[in-house]
């Protein structure tokens, strides 16, 4: 009778780890699903999984150790600009192959898989919108093209978007995220960096402020050109920001490099960045900046009431 009964106890204990491992891979399959369906985002440095809508709702900074998510143009655009105030300028630019470059495959075709991937024409959004009532021309790059690679049609936009700043007396602020040039197009790239500094230049001259925001990663020919020519030059956290690469670096002068080189604390340290401002405080940062550094016109009737104002009383 005890023999019976121990081995229906263990008969039943072999069904229960033997129906614990069919729904072990049913159950982590179906995490796995509702991860990437979007429900939950994994942090990449602190591991915590977090809601994706409270997380979107901090703006993609993790809650538990502030990491910076990188974040797409649209919602850069979302982040900073006014509802209903936006404005798109040159969508109609697109990129060429003028050298027929091929690497492991056409540049011609790159280009087009990119675009059909991602949605986007090139490598950045240029507008006029405004930044909490405070009119602006928003230059954002998008690390998903390419590498927010500077080619012909990067450089050509941002280039339209400054004249239009200068003619319009608005400041500029351009969210930089890049890998630097775009070899594709060889020196017709890299003569980008030339055209944007000589707008950015008669933009000055005019006496008007520009921002640029230094974002992860911020390299190459955009940090050796417009990203380092600000009046005011903001970086996110531990934002990723130099010319070469750290492994180039470290070969050309065989040593190793600290732990903190090339991040936007180092950069601060040394006096290339002005301050590091998180996510969530930028777009109230940027406004200050902007009420601070614009001139503001006085209307004419305003300036002829207090001269007529004046005069009476010098009469009196």
């Amino acid at each position: 009778m005890a023999n019976n009964e121990e081995s229906r106890g263990l008969k039943s204990l072999f069904d229960w780890f033997a129906n614990r491992r069919k729904s072990g891979p049913t159950s982590l399959e179906r995490q796995e699903r509702e991860i990437a369906d979007g429900l939950w985002h994994k942090c990449s440095k602190c591991s915590v999984l977090a809601y994706t809508k409270d997380l979107k709702a901090n703006q993609m900074v993790c809650i538990e150790c502030g990491h910076h998510n990188r974040v797409d143009s649209d919602e850069r655009i979302r982040q900073l600009i006014d509802n209903n105030t936006w404005k798109p300028l040159d969508e109609h630019l697109r990129p060429t192959d003028p050298l027929e470059f091929r690497d492991r495959k056409l540049y011609s075709d790159r280009l087009r898989e990119t675009q059909d991937k991602i949605g986007l024409i090139d490598a950045v959004h240029t507008g006029l919108g405004q930044i909490n009532a405070l009119p602006i021309a928003l230059g954002v790059m998008d690390f998903r093209f390419m590498g927010g690679s500077m080619g012909s049609v990067v450089g050509e936009k941002l280039t339209r978007m400054i004249e239009q700043a200068t003619q319009r007396r608005y400041p500029v602020v351009i969210i930089c995220t890049s890998g630097g040039a775009r070899m594709q197009e060889g020196m017709l790239s890299l003569m980008q960096m030339a055209k944007i500094s000589a707008a950015l230049q008669r933009h000055k001259d005019a006496r008007l402020l520009y921002i640029p925001v230094l974002t992860n990663p911020t390299t190459g020919g955009v940090t050796a050109s417009f990203a380092m020519l600000g009046d005011i030059i903001l970086a996110e956290p531990k934002a990723t920001i130099g010319f070469a690469g750290r492994r180039v670096i470290e070969q050309t002068l065989r040593e190793k490099l600290p732990e903190n080189f090339q991040t936007a604390e180092d950069l601060l340290q040394h006096g290339f960045v002005d301050d590091i401002v998180p996510r969530t405080q930028l777009k109230n940062t940027l406004t200050q900046l902007i009420a601070l550094h614009q001139p503001v016109l006085t209307p004419p009737h305003m300036v002829l009431w207090e001269t007529m104002s004046l005069t009476s009383t010098a009469a009196e």
